[in-house]
């Protein structure tokens, strides 16, 4: 019997650290063949050219495919898309995959999926059902969901909401959150190994500091952080590691408010892209997490220290207690950022439960990939769920 072709599309290297303990169990396993496209942030310079990380790990990238224009406006991003669905398009024609996997909510994978579509390939979808509604990347992972054929969720909440969407409930599979492996599978480093791989000595206090465009409003965007750096700007003896912005709309204007702030404080640094182990071992030693990454819901209530969640870019996502939701003004910031130093609160941290999880969701995944019956997958039926008058309401011609 032919191997499996399993063809992973994968556009930074956050999302990749996500995914790769999955591709290295799939390269692993005999029956399956891994294909490996690499697009969007991976091929440009100004992100680091971080497909050479997907190299070094041994992983050989099937295709490669261009499609990031240099703009962060809304126009050129939706050129991107449209230059990736042609890019798609010749990728899985060449290709000829049984099943693509996808992650998460970026454009690069709205058009990676959709280029699946009209090529009547299933999609295999990780990470569906969330909610972040202060960006577009919701709109985005529901129409991925839509997409899809199999659906690999976080948790019963976000499985719930994509049977909701009409998938067949057979279909959609609670496996936890796939960076949970890398706490487990990947070999963190110690302080010292740590401070060298930064270039940077931390101090007696550390905050790790992420922040991404609300993308439904850029330029609120840039008014957040300028509040975020005045806050940060009056802690005494806190180091500050910045790991920068996304290639999203308005991203370019963060990165420089940041690069300006690093510039004028020597106990900030700033870094384009830490990888999955520089990151996750930052988590292991700061004091906590600040800005509006999903990061700081996801895998940092795993190391049992505290997230200052700022605006509504990730409300909407489950949240452990250890996650301080604030408003993004700066005396919002600054009552949230005391919090996180409080005795009381740093005491509860303690008992902090993860409700992505543990690790295991790549083992989980895979089986189901290897078994699924492809014939037919494309076709779907939508799964009907029969909602009260009381909900719906009257209709204004039955009115």
């Amino acid at each position: 019997m032919k191997p499996r072709k399993i063809c992973v599309v994968t556009g930074s290297r956050a999302e990749y650290g996500l995914l790769r303990w999955l591709m290295e169990d799939m390269r692993s396993t005999a029956t399956l063949e891994l294909q490996v496209v690499a697009t969007g942030m991976h091929l440009s310079p100004e992100f680091g050219l971080t497909y050479r990380a997907i190299e070094q790990d041994g992983f050989e990238i099937a295709r490669k495919v261009e499609m990031l224009l240099s703009g962060d406006t809304t126009t050129a991003i939706t050129k991107s898309m449209g230059l990736g669905l042609i890019g798609f398009a010749d990728a899985f024609q060449q290709l000829a995959p049984d099943i693509v996997f996808l992650l998460g909510d970026r454009f690069e994978i709205l058009a990676a999926a959709a280029a699946a579509l009209i090529s009547r390939i299933p999609v295999a979808h990780a990470h569906g059902g969330e909610l972040t509604e202060g960006a577009f990347d919701e709109s985005v992972r529901h129409a991925v969901t839509k997409m899809a054929q199999l659906h690999f969720v976080a948790t019963e909440e976000y499985r719930r909401r994509v049977i909701q969407l009409g998938e067949r409930p057979e279909n959609v599979h609670c496996v936890g959150g796939l960076g949970l492996d890398n706490i487990v599978r990947l070999p963190l480093l110690d302080r010292v190994a740590l401070e060298e791989a930064l270039q940077f000595r931390l101090g007696p206090k550390n905050l790790l500091v992420t922040f991404h465009p609300a993308t439904l409003d850029p330029e609120g965007s840039e008014k957040e952080l300028s509040e975020l750096l005045d806050a940060l700007a009056q802690l005494e003896d806190t180091h500050l590691i910045f790991t920068l912005p996304n290639a999203d709309t308005g991203g370019r204007a963060l990165v420089d408010l940041i690069n300006s702030f690093v510039a004028r404080h020597s106990h900030a640094r700033a870094y384009t892209s830490l990888g999955q182990q520089r990151y996750l071992s930052c988590m292991r030693y700061v004091d906590g997490v600040v800005g509006n990454s999903s990061s700081g819901i996801i895998e940092a209530p795993s190391f049992k220290i505290g997230t200052v969640n700022i605006g509504n870019r990730q409300h909407g996502r489950q949240r452990a207690d250890s996650v301080i939701d604030c408003g993004p003004g700066r005396a919002e910031i600054s009552n949230a950022l005391r919090t996180l130093y409080s005795p009381d609160f740093r005491t509860r941290l303690e008992c902090t439960v993860n409700p992505y999880g543990e690790s295991g969701a790549a083992s989980r995944i895979l089986p189901i990939l290897l078994t699924t019956p492809l014939e037919g997958l494309t076709t779907k039926r939508f799964f009907d769920i029969p909602i009260p008058d009381s909900i719906v309401g009257k209709s204004r011609e039955n009115a």
